[in-house]
């Protein structure tokens, strides 16, 4: 008994000292946890124990055997040290989609300063800094080709596993890796600005974020301890009064394995590594995840709100026909025309100043420039006033569209384009035709959804003509055209107020307010940095395939986190019982202390373990 009393001493207050330590720390604060009951477990074991070693006669004298359980306790530590550990290594592996982004980082690039190429540490990095990159060599920053051009293996970031190409003008992403040419890029975005940094930050907030389903569990769990405490005094009092002799050893086994057996661990984890887990499985597929809550509600969503341009198009519109009423004023209406458009992020203006630009026109000074979202702008130059934009913008200011033009548009339109019209004074002078193909995976994408019964809405600001064989070609039966910002918004609220779940997917600031307005907003990663930050869901690539993939997370998620929480209710609602002796009248049954302190380090790694299969899973 001595030789036991000095191990236990080392095992129970050296090994096992954090526990009496946090629980002191609760006790001060009138609280209490786990470490509250392996403390008053392992401390009455070792204490009873230490009594009866120094003073053997007492119990002796009264006819019951001085047990001692310095065995008891030191194995208890030592199992649910072991089980931490183990649960440490599993909750390690959960967070392995985070090490792996980390891992893509790049230590090293090559700028050219001083027409000398030197190789400096990334941190040294500045924006503007012209960087050379090699075939097979990642990319250090995130930047803009100047010269050369690639193509570009972004798998590590969007999952998808095709090269890119990319030419000049062209935006390159930090840690993506340069597979064939050489090239030039000037960085654009360092340090923690980069989209790598932006994705390990985001992954790591919506790690340690609480799913509502949470609420529950953070509830049962600050009640649990003093229920336990309390069943463990009723159980004690129970065997005193009732229990066969000796009544001192047996009230104070089942005492002891009460206390132990109980384990709010178990359902303390049930939410949070299932969501890790999952929030780090979305990541490493190219989906970003703002936070918890956005995971769990995911699986809700029963109506899809789709943008046409960048979302369910390729966003990257061309222009394809330019066509004059009178051409002899050309150079300057153009240079006026690049000017307004230059002004605008919106992609169809973007198509208009490419096509201009590589026509060798320069852009003007403009006075007066007046914006009207989706419709177009306004601009005055050399005292004539300018108007660019859609066929509804050119009606509401009664500006005439000459018969030539206005069979080329209906042409046009009916070729699925879209026609921005520009004109001077009172007459429209040019008209662009300009496509925006729909993306690969679209189709395929929305009938997955439209076979969950989820329904699918596009909504965009362009004609009905172009709108309806855009919704034809994509296989999206409800759509409306020629939608501003404002009514994306009340089309959203009259879903939600329909009794839907409404997920809104767009990328530009025009889609901000929808986006936030929804249920879960989801941005594509190609658009714009107000529209992401208004999302709760990024998708890296823009692959709408990605909301299925999603919503297929979250269920998952979900069911993982139920199972987890029974797990850790059947095992507490089966193991007190049998802890207090409920068997013992019936068989003779009284668990031993150390097959409770086992059993409690197992259902705590059973529920990180069963978490884990979230990774594996397709």
């Amino acid at each position: 008994n001595w030789i036991m009393f000095f191990l236990s001493i080392l095992v129970v207050f050296g090994f096992g000292s954090s526990f009496f330590i946090n629980a002191y720390k609760r006790a001060t604060h009138l609280t209490a946890n786990m470490d509250t009951l392996v403390a008053l477990s392992t401390g009455t074991a070792f204490l009873f124990s230490a009594f009866n070693t120094f003073f053997p006669e007492y119990l002796a004298g009264k006819g019951i055997e001085p047990h001692v359980y310095f065995e008891a306790a030191a194995v208890i530590i030592s199992f649910i040290l072991l089980g931490r550990y183990l649960e440490e290594k599993a909750k390690s592996r959960a967070s392995a989609s985070i090490k792996k982004l980390m891992d893509l980082g790049v230590k090293n690039a090559k700028v050219i300063r001083d027409g000398r190429e030197i190789e400096i540490p990334v941190d040294e990095v500045i924006i503007g800094d012209i960087i050379l990159i090699h075939p097979g060599e990642k990319i250090p920053v995130d930047g803009k080709i100047i010269e050369g051009n690639s193509f570009i293996d972004e798998s590590m970031l969007t999952g998808e596993s095709i090269p890119v190409e990319k030419n000049i003008g062209d935006n390159v992403i930090g840690a993506t890796i340069n597979k064939t040419g050489s090239f030039k890029m000037t960085a654009e975005r360092i340090g923690s600005e980069t989209i790598l940094s932006q994705i390990i930050r985001l992954v790591k907030e919506a790690q340690g974020s609480k799913a509502p389903i949470q609420k529950l569990a953070d509830k049962i769990a600050g009640v649990f301890v003093p229920v336990v405490i309390s069943i463990a005094i009723v159980s004690f009092i129970i065997w005193y009064l009732l229990g066969p002799s000796p009544q001192v050893t047996y009230t104070f086994v089942t005492l002891v394995t009460v206390l132990i057996i109980a384990c709010p661990c178990a359902l303390g984890l049930a939410t949070p590594t299932a969501v890790m887990v999952g929030i780090g499985k979305a990541a490493e597929m190219g989906i970003l995840i703002k936070d918890a809550q956005s995971l769990e509600l995911t699986r809700e969503i029963n109506a899809v709100v789709l943008d046409k341009t960048g979302t369910v198009t390729k966003g990257k519109p061309f222009v394809t026909n330019c066509l004059w009423e009178d051409s002899s004023d050309k150079v300057e209406m153009m240079s006026v025309i690049l000017s307004a458009e230059l002004r605008s992020e919106h992609p169809l203006a973007n198509a208009i100043v490419d096509y201009i630009k590589e026509l060798g026109i320069k852009k003007v000074e403009l006075s007066n420039f007046n914006s009207l979202t989706g419709k177009g702008v306004s601009v005055k130059y050399r005292g004539h006033t300018y108007l660019i934009g859609n066929e509804k913008f050119i009606n509401e200011n009664n500006i005439q569209v000459l018969p030539k033009l206005q069979n080329y548009a209906e042409k046009f339109h009916a070729e699925a384009k879209t026609i921005i019209y520009a004109a001077r004074q009172d007459i429209v002078r040019v008209v662009f035709a300009i496509t925006d193909p729909i993306k690969d995976t679209s189709k395929a994408s929305i009938q997955q959804l439209q076979k969950m019964n989820i329904q699918v809405h596009m909504l965009t600001g362009d004609n009905f003509q172009t709108a309806k064989i855009i919704a034809e070609q994509a296989g999206i039966e409800h759509f409306k055209s020629e939608v501003l910002p404002h009514e994306k918004l009340d089309f959203i609220k009259d879903l939600q107020d329909d009794g839907l779940k409404v997920a809104m997917v767009g990328d530009g600031i025009n889609d901000s307010p929808a986006l936030a307005r929804a249920d879960i907003g989801i941005a594509m990663g190609t658009g714009t940095d107000v529209a992401i930050e208004s999302a709760e869901i990024t998708l890296i690539k823009g692959d709408l395939g990605k909301i299925v993939t999603a919503i297929d997370l979250s269920k998952k998620t979900v069911k993982t986190i139920k199972q987890n929480l029974f797990w850790a209710f059947f095992y507490n609602i089966i193991g007190i019982p049998i802890a207090a002796g409920i068997l013992y009248p019936l068989n003779g049954f009284l668990l031993n202390p150390m097959i409770a302190g086992a059993a409690m380090a197992f259902s705590s790694v059973s529920v990180v373990l069963n978490s884990l299969r979230l990774k594996y899973k397709k």
